[in-house]
């Protein structure tokens, strides 16, 4: 679902671009609300056409948009303008959204399945093990287990309170779709259970009857021995110097 509506977002962007289309970057996101809303309330690709299709009557002004009803009281001003039927942004639209290649990956989405938690965990599995940097198994899967357990032990905390009881938002600006949008700021993290996760490390140690290694050999399968991979070899030292100018000197000046 998530690509599906990433995928969806990027061509609505690049038609914003076009001449007379920029009203488009307004609608980004209610119309990825629409995609997600029309996955969830249909089973099959026929009931799935007949309410995506009605987008382009929606825009318009005709009809009501289905996300937005019971949910915005009566008279309340819109914050941005109606596509106008026919013109170049609304053909633009229309050439999006009725995209027979895109519509044949929709069959895909009609499950309204999310995988955005799971790449949330996985995004914050990085910030215990870095691709950038190798570790030994032992190691890696250390930094994975402390990631799973700061994961569990914080993803669900409840959002920042204000003095007055309201809660506290943080407002972050799209360049994509021109527009502020608020994201409610969550309680710091606590880590109650590191002193808990300390004292059963250090029991099991007692209890163990060793002390701690003071060197570890590598083993075999450790990629650090390795060193610095090279994609080419190396080359001499006046092969580069020939070729190579620094900015402001030319080759001869440095010969």
């Amino acid at each position: 679902m998530w690509h599906g509506s990433k995928n969806l977002a990027k061509k609505m962007h690049a038609a914003g671009q076009q001449k007379g289309c920029s009203i488009l970057l307004q609608w980004i996101k209610d119309i990825c609300n629409y995609f997600w809303f029309c996955c969830k309330m249909t089973e099959n690709f026929d009931n799935f056409y007949d309410m995506w299709a009605g987008l382009l009557n929606h825009v318009t002004g005709e009809h009501e948009w289905p996300l937005d009803a019971g949910q915005r009281p009566s008279g309340e001003r819109r914050d941005k303008a109606w596509i106008e039927n026919g013109s170049v942004a609304h053909r633009a639209l229309s050439e999006v959204i009725l995209n027979q290649r895109w519509l044949k990956e929709v069959h895909k989405y009609l499950h309204f399945r999310s995988t955005a938690e799971l790449e949330s965990f996985h995004n914050h599995i990085l910030m215990y093990a870095s691709k950038r940097f190798s570790f030994s198994r032992p190691v890696y899967e250390a930094r994975i287990f402390l990631a799973g357990l700061d994961y569990n032990h914080h993803v669900h905390r409840p959002p920042r309170r204000k003095p007055d009881g309201s809660v506290q938002y943080r407002k972050l600006y799209n360049k994509k779709s021109r527009k502020w949008c608020l994201y409610a700021i969550k309680e710091e993290k606590d880590y109650r259970y590191i002193p808990q996760l300390q004292r059963a490390i250090v029991g099991k140690r007692v209890a163990s009857g060793r002390g701690l290694p003071r060197l570890t050999a590598a083993t075999q399968s450790d990629p650090r021995q390795y060193g610095v991979l090279f994609v080419a070899p190396a080359s001499s030292t006046q092969q580069p110097l020939k070729s190579q100018a620094s900015r402001g000197q030319s080759k001869k000046q440095m010969l």
